[in-house]
């Protein structure tokens, strides 16, 4: 017995030794990286990390990136990028550590990192015990993950200032709860910078090949004006930099009627008021236009959320809105009795998906738009991948699928 405390001793001490070995290597991989900027807040983040590399870039700083949201990647300084390897294809706040050694290989001047964390707990872990952020981005506050960091939007507010870097300085483009964040920055000691979107020109706006918002924009250039990268030379490197893969999009197809349909994929959005700062901007670019249409998907574990969805389509004022996926009901229910427009419901998670494509598209007449919000996951995926085989309508040929419109070529941003 007394041999086998001695082997879990000698065990536990190694173990214990071999932690704190990798705890210090991982603090100089750290410190070899001058510059770190954790990008926290509810929406938004994969496209601020983004643009902030980009900026960064763009002022010849070496610059190492890394996305978490729709596909992981890890951005090298020629932003040339690569998925993120995750063993059995689990997402884990470990992986952090990993990054940081690949990133600190390069001796970069800056390192941009989405934050992974939604537990407030593992938010303030992933900022004081693995990235160590000299600036912090805390993009903002939004309906979502109420369950891990409310139930209040005063409650998520708090839960994500625990990333902010104690000592450091944390940029926000949060107008409705600033007062909670400079609380919560004083109790850190951390300079609270707030970057404003009216800042942002709809002509500096129109520079992009793809849609981003003010927001997204105006914190990108706070930080880099933190940095020392002038604005001129910050934007140029924005609008070299390439789009997340979720970013927002519109498709023009030919449908089987010979009609024209704008579809815009706004899946990504997910919550009730990004979704409405989407499609308004997307109207107010011409990128999708009037009769619209609306496709909601419902996923039986986003219940809530199926009837938030619902709850918005008096303010979207579209002439349809299609039900799909399960249950549909709870979309429906979501829908204020007042609203005057139809409903279709075509079905949960049974339906075969070429007869739910065939059926809605049978229901559009002439030249429509047709904005699919909700969740992606279920049928509205095979719904994407249904349209995605529709003629292209500036081709004429197979469309290509998630295709970006050009937003500089369109009006003015009406958001």
């Amino acid at each position: 017995m007394l041999f086998l405390y001695s082997v879990l001793l000698i065990s536990s001490l190694g173990l214990l030794v071999a932690g704190m070995v990798e705890q210090r290597r991982h603090y100089d991989n750290l410190a070899a990286i001058p510059q770190r900027v954790l990008v926290n807040g509810i929406r938004g983040k994969s496209s601020i990390t983004r643009l902030c590399a980009g900026a960064l870039r763009g002022g010849d700083l070496v610059t190492v990136a890394k996305t978490t949201g729709t596909a992981a990647r890890f951005i090298h300084p020629d932003a040339t990028e690569e998925p993120v390897y995750r063993k059995f294809g689990i997402a884990n706040v470990v992986e952090q550590i990993g990054i940081v050694r690949r990133a600190a290989a390069y001796q970069p001047d800056a390192l941009v990192i989405e934050c992974m964390a939604v537990m407030p707990a593992l938010q303030e872990i992933n900022q004081s015990k693995l990235i160590r952020s000299t600036i912090g981005v805390l993009c903002n506050v939004r309906e979502d993950h109420l369950a891990e960091m409310g139930p209040t939007l005063d409650d998520v507010a708090r839960s994500l200032c625990r990333s902010m870097p104690e000592d450091g300085i944390c940029v926000t483009a949060e107008k409705d709860r600033f007062p909670i964040l400079q609380e919560e920055a004083d109790a850190r000691n951390c300079k609270l910078v707030y970057a404003d979107p009216e800042t942002v020109t709809d002509e500096e706006l129109r520079g992009f090949s793809w849609f981003t918002f003010k927001e997204n924009v105006a914190i990108a250039l706070t930080v880099a004006e933190l940095l020392g990268v002038d604005r001129e030379t910050a934007l140029q490197g924005m609008y070299d930099a390439p789009p997340d893969p979720g970013v927002l999009s519109v498709e023009k197809y030919r449908t089987p009627q010979g009609g024209t349909l704008a579809f815009a994929n706004v899946f990504a959005a997910n919550d009730p008021e990004s979704t409405l700062m989407n499609v308004n901007q997307l109207l107010g670019l011409g990128a999708i236009h009037r009769p619209l249409h609306v496709v909601i998907n419902c996923r039986p574990d986003r219940v809530e959320r199926n009837g938030q969805m619902g709850q918005i389509i008096p303010e979207l004022a579209p002439d349809t809105v299609f039900l799909i996926g399960h249950p549909t009901k709870s979309a429906r229910e979501g829908i204020p009795g007042g609203w005057g427009g139809r409903i279709v419901d075509l079905g949960g998670d049974d339906r075969d998906p070429d007869g739910l494509t065939a059926d809605l598209l049978a229901d559009l007449d002439g030249d429509a738009s047709l904005v699919a919000i909700g969740n992606i996951h279920g049928q509205g995926e095979l719904l994407l991948e249904r349209l995605a085989h529709l003629p292209s309508a500036d081709t004429g040929s197979a469309a290509p699928g998630m295709s970006r419109f050009p937003a500089q070529r369109t009006g003015d941003n009406d958001q």
